[in-house]
């Protein structure tokens, strides 16, 4: 390579370096970090890194490629998400096995217990929302991936584990099959959970269940639903995807959502000051995503459906445990108990050890400990009752 060749190559090789140093630099347009971020505790010089590297072209490129390669050669994305076909995308933890998944299945069903005891010692009904798994209503749009058998059986053995501890809890996988049957999009396509129909067919079998078996004290109260707009929705798995902004054409499409909004209905019987009147709540709400997120306006719905207001404890992000430990911590509990508690758990947490966040471990292992107790107590009931009655049948067979 000739004198003049090398300058020329040294010169296009900075040249490039510093186009991308400058198309980097751009991304500091309106950059702030904390106000405990200074230069001396070297907070901001870290804030300042971390940007700069997540906001790097080359890295980002490097990122979309690889992606987009695994994408279209394997059909595969990052772990957290299963490809089906027709664009529609499902979290992986409707498939995988769970490190040690039969110890959380029985610590998470003894929890579960554990919980309706502390409820029921402040006289509050447990009612559970038990949230099948989208694969389950979805099966047709899998390609050759298949759950693992501990998913196999998941959402009708948690409902036997439940009517054995006597807790309330309504079947939603078939109405919202029917729902499906009918025309209905009960779970969206690139998202993890429901839609706002699918959420409403839930919050209507919890109403009825809670109506027939437990109903509300109070009068009840008005709630009407309306649909604001629609509009597009990113998915919350279409995050495994990295393939924007680069290869955005080949992600999966957005898919419309209808925004509703549900509001008390105000009568002339009311009077001016009921909006300011001192009511009772009789019930409360404790779950995941599926109830925190008013996308989906599930709280909404129940007001509807119970004809009554409900307080959401729900958090996003957290699985369906450490709400409840929360709840369970909280002065509203301990000063304002509902007459009804709702537990919205999807099926696919049970086998995973969840966490519980700054819960105190000893607590919820005596509460766990007062669940397993009590459900060996049921199980020795039932095969008792199951001997005696073998016993008493002995006898009749012997004579005939």
């Amino acid at each position: 390579m000739t004198r003049s060749l090398r300058v020329l190559y040294i010169s296009l090789f900075m040249a490039v370096l510093l186009a991308l140093g400058a198309w980097s630099m751009r991304s500091f347009l309106g950059f702030s970090t904390n106000a405990d971020a200074t230069v001396l505790n070297g907070r901001w010089a870290k804030a300042v890194e971390t940007h700069y590297d997540e906001e790097f072209p080359i890295k980002r490129l490097g990122t979309n490629l690889w992606a987009a390669l695994d994408y279209k050669l394997f059909n595969e994305g990052r772990p957290g998400v299963v490809l089906g076909r027709d664009h529609w995308l499902y979290s992986d933890e409707e498939f995988n096995p769970a490190v040690n998944e039969e110890q959380n299945l029985q610590g998470n069903y003894a929890l579960v217990e554990g919980v309706r005891q502390t409820l029921k010692a402040k006289g509050i009904q447990l009612v559970m929302a038990i949230v099948p798994a989208k694969v389950r209503l979805y099966p047709e749009h899998l390609g050759d991936v298949r759950p693992a058998s501990i998913h196999e059986g998941l959402y009708k053995d948690f409902h036997a584990r439940v009517a054995a501890d006597k807790i309330i809890a309504p079947d939603l996988l078939g109405p919202l099959q029917q729902a499906k049957h009918n025309g209905h999009q009960v779970f969206l396509r690139t998202d993890t959970h429901w839609t706002p129909d699918g959420a409403q067919v839930a919050a209507q079998q919890l109403a009825k269940a809670i109506t027939d078996k437990t109903p509300l004290s109070g009068e009840p109260q008005r709630f009407v639903t309306e649909a604001e707009k629609t509009e597009p929705h990113k998915g919350d798995l279409r995050l495994f995807l990295p393939l924007d902004p680069l290869f955005e054409n080949l992600m999966p499409p957005q898919e419309p959502l209808e925004k509703r909004v549900t509001h008390a209905v105000q009568t002339k019987a009311d009077g001016d000051d009921a909006l300011f009147a001192d009511s009772e709540m009789p019930v409360a709400l404790v779950g995941t995503s599926y109830s925190a997120n008013p996308n989906w306006n599930f709280v909404g719905a129940l007001k509807q459906a119970l004809g009554s207001d409900v307080v959401n404890y729900s958090e996003d992000g957290h699985g369906p445990i450490l709400p409840m430990l929360s709840y369970l911590k909280s002065d509203d509990f301990k000063n304002s108990p509902p007459q009804v508690l709702i537990w919205e758990f999807p099926e696919r947490y049970l086998p995973v050890n969840n966490e519980i966040g700054d819960a105190d471990p000893q607590w919820v292992a005596q509460l766990k400990e007062a669940g397993t107790r009590q459900q060996n107590m049921a199980l020795n009931t039932q095969l008792n009752t199951q001997l005696n009655t073998q016993k008493s049948e002995t006898p009749d067979r012997a004579q005939n």
